[in-house]
């Protein structure tokens, strides 16, 4: 939007105030996929921090709709030293919620905690020669080679800014508040856990006067005083609210309920996620059986991707897309290098002897299956199923997806707490770039699973430092091999999937769920 709309736009409203108030007044009533177990985006992956770090925080980059970055907490930036050398400078009228200013200093740190943790970061944080707040507004990146990614690294989530003090605290333990700069706060008073979720209007949020409205980019303009997020883990129960005008919009209603929501005509559905989800069998490989190599292409060689994602979005199978690697289908990295050793084996039988064969000795296998997010829980109960038929000795753990969040983070063994397989789904930039990826890192700053893929990180390197997209390709290719090999995890299969939402809901943006930008027009 232009500057002389957004004043235009803003005078039409204080000429009517009784309208703006009127809307504001209604909170946006949202059905997330969970529960979040945890608010802290740099101690955790999961999809549900992510969507409050994206209502509550802000980036010094934004992403648009073609995954480009821009600027959004920035005034600018200047490259130099044929790209080692960057200065970032904050734009004015950035607060905390708590009314004090952004400092280049809570950048500096809340840059530095990402950098343990996020797996892009850490990449940025491996090339970082010195970083520093030179004065308030400058943050200062020497670099000790060029990383023409810094600015998509910075537009992460996980990258958010947050003040000093907590951006202190170790990245291996969560943050004890949450204190952002973004549109909304974060109304702790009222959190119900397994309920309800607030936020509230920041009024001291200043959006971007420039820039179009596009992603994670742009003026991020909070219409509504109050967001509330219903956790509501029976589809049943979600499907009557919003057809009943009780809430106003879905992010993940289970595909077999989707006809006869698109069948209410106050209620649209639409896939807003360019990544879409790949279906993700992880092991631990820090306990027997999954330590085994052999065990884990055993356990790859008797998934049906096309089954897995049957399961779930059988009632559409248009938003399928199989076979599946490390990347989404139809993106620049994706290749179907390998994937013939996706459920190559069809008999059961031999698979049995080929599990023995490989070194199994009957241990147990403690499985976390989710229970409160529909697509997750029937990769879960399919998993448990296909690992008993090959002859595994299953121990299947019902739990809710926040359970699972916080036992996966667990290097405990199993039988004290800890696990060997969770399902999940990747999404995200990890599923288009092999720097965003969780899954493919190695090592002891790796993933939950911790595994070591000897070569991955090179090869990694190697794809940062490619000259143009061939080269790109190329290495991702070889990715894609080493990693069906080593087998970190097993892909399931790809689909995007819709969210669904009161037609009098508009300005909902393309990407994740975003509480700014969305207004109620009747």
């Amino acid at each position: 939007m232009k500057r002389r709309t957004l004043l235009a736009t803003g005078a039409a409203l204080l000429a009517a105030p009784h309208i703006a108030r009127a809307q504001a007044a209604k909170p946006l009533k949202f059905v997330p996929h969970a529960d979040p177990a945890s608010l802290d985006p740099v101690w955790t992956t999961a999809d549900i921090t992510r969507n409050v770090s994206l209502a509550v925080f802000d980036t010094l980059y934004g992403t648009d709709a073609k995954l480009q970055s821009q600027l959004q907490m920035l005034a600018g930036d200047k490259v130099e030293n044929d790209g080692k050398l960057w200065t970032l400078t904050l734009r004015d009228g950035l607060k905390f919620h708590d009314n004090t200013p952004v400092l280049a200093r809570d950048a500096v740190a809340s840059i530095q905690r990402s950098g343990k943790r996020d797996a892009m970061a850490q990449v940025l944080a491996a090339r970082i020669d010195e970083i520093s707040a030179p004065d308030d507004k400058t943050i200062r990146i020497r670099l000790k080679k060029p990383f023409p990614l810094l600015r998509d690294t910075l537009a992460g989530y996980a990258c958010c800014v947050m003040p000093e003090r907590l951006a202190k605290t170790d990245a291996n333990s969560q943050i004890p508040e949450v204190v952002g700069s973004g549109p909304f706060r974060f109304v702790a008073n009222e959190r119900v856990p397994g309920s309800l979720v607030v936020f509230s209007r920041f009024d001291g949020y200043v959006p971007r006067a420039d820039g179009t409205p596009s992603f994670t980019a742009g003026p991020k303009v909070a219409h509504f005083d109050r967001v509330e997020w219903q956790i509501l883990p029976d589809p049943a129960t979600a499907a009557a609210a919003i057809g009943n005008n009780e809430i106003d919009w879905w992010e993940n209603p289970p595909i077999d309920l989707v006809p006869s929501l698109k069948s209410n005509k106050a209620l649209a559905t639409r896939v807003i996620d360019p990544f879409g989800s790949i279906g993700c069998l992880r092991f631990n490989e820090l306990f027997p059986p999954f330590d085994n190599e052999a065990i884990r292409q055993v356990v790859l060689s008797v998934v049906n991707q096309d089954e897995f994602m049957m399961a779930y979005a059988g009632a559409d199978p248009s938003i399928i897309s199989n076979p599946v690697g490390l990347f989404a289908p139809g993106t620049p990295m994706a290749s179907k290098a390998g994937l013939e050793a996706i459920g190559r084996v069809k008999d059961m039988a031999q698979a049995k002897k080929d599990l023995i064969a490989a070194g199994y000795k009957g241990e147990k296998v403690v499985l976390l299956g989710a229970t409160s997010i529909p697509p997750l829980h029937a990769y879960s109960q399919l998993a448990a199923d296909l690992l008993q038929r090959i002859g595994m000795n299953v121990d299947y753990v019902a739990v809710e997806w926040g359970t699972v969040v916080q036992r996966r983070a667990s290097k405990e063994p199993p039988e004290k707490g800890g696990w060997n397989i969770f399902l999940t789904n990747l999404g995200g930039p990890g599923n288009v770039s092999p720097a965003a990826s969780p899954g493919i890192r190695s090592g002891a700053a790796a993933w939950f699973g911790w595994p070591t893929v000897p070569g991955m990180e090179e090869l990694r390197d190697s794809w940062l430092d490619a000259p143009d997209l061939a080269g790109q390709r190329a290495i991702a290719e070889k990715m894609q091999l080493l990693m069906l090999k080593s087998v970190p995890y097993a892909p399931l299969g790809y689909y995007a999937g819709p969210i669904v939402f009161r037609t009098s809901l508009t300005d909902i943006r393309e990407g994740f769920p975003q509480m700014y930008g969305v207004r109620r027009v009747s």
